[in-house]
């Protein structure tokens, strides 16, 4: 399906803004959306969706502020919008039903997507997210977040950066970290390597509500969901992921060996446990 469908750049007008996705597979399989993670962007999931694509009409959104999609409004970087984004987006693309991969923020975004309208989402994947979040972690994305250089003068010190304060990113080679960085900057008109992304979508856990809130949404799901969590997570502990495998009746939880936050979805572990919980129709 790849190769006769290809990888296809889709822009739509939803929710007021020029949002950019990446499609790949056929139009007549059963659709997947993928969603990133705070500081991410579509061109994260090339190597899972093109494994997926085998089997499915897969969807990558950049969120707002992200990689091609339009900049919104500062005080719009909220996880209320962002659903909102993705209702939008389904409906300019025509979707009637979709299985939704939400890492890490994205995640988030899938859960109270999958909760405000059951009727569209056929199975959730959260990876390494939950409705409650490790202070550690969250502490440490807020440290990275307010310390992030506004320029590079080259690829290679953006490799290094992502190498140096992303836990997945270390355990992988240069070039390997190169094909992901390199969607996430431009080269700007000084010659320095700038940032694709709006500086205000950067700020950690903007407009989440509270915890409370967030468990109701998770065991009001009406859909399967499968919990991915990376062994090494400082984000979502061992503990929280066995509650939301307790907590939901149609929950499954697998932990993905070696893995930091978040898995990358192309590990053994999250490759085998996809391919055998999302719905091939």
């Amino acid at each position: 399906m790849t190769s006769a469908f290809g990888v296809r750049d889709i822009f739509v007008e939803a929710n007021g803004l020029r949002q950019h996705l990446i499609a790949r597979g056929a139009a007549t399989a059963p659709s997947v959306l993928l969603l990133h993670n705070l500081v991410g962007q579509a061109r994260m999931f090339d190597r899972v969706a093109t494994d997926l694509a085998e089997r499915f009409q897969v969807f990558a959104l950049d969120f707002r502020g992200r990689g091609e999609s339009a900049w919104g409004p500062h005080d719009e970087y909220t996880q209320d919008v962002y659903v909102a984004d993705v209702e939008a987006v389904r409906e300019a693309l025509g979707l009637q039903r979709f299985a939704v991969v939400g890492t890490a923020m994205g995640g988030g975004v899938a859960m109270a997507y999958a909760a405000a309208y059951p009727e569209r989402v056929t199975a959730l994947v959260m990876n390494d997210i939950g409705p409650d979040l490790d202070t550690g972690g969250v502490g440490r994305i807020s440290d990275r977040t307010d310390t992030t250089p506004t320029a590079f003068p080259n690829l290679k010190a953006v490799v290094d950066y992502y190498k140096e304060h992303f836990p997945a990113a270390a355990r992988l080679s240069d070039d390997r970290v190169a094909d992901y960085a390199r969607w996430n900057v431009r080269l700007s008109d000084s010659g320095l390597y700038v940032w694709k992304m709006d500086p205000a979508a950067r700020h950690v856990g903007m407009g989440v509500p509270e915890q409370e809130e967030l468990w109701r949404r998770y065991t009001s799901i009406k859909c399967p969901i499968l919990v991915l969590r990376g062994e090494h997570s400082d984000i979502l502990s061992r503990e929280t992921a066995a509650k939301m495998g307790r907590e939901h009746a149609d929950a499954r939880v697998v932990e993905v060996s070696g893995a930091a936050h978040p898995p990358l979805l192309t590990e053994p572990d999250a490759m085998a446990a996809l391919t055998q919980f999302l719905p091939g129709e």
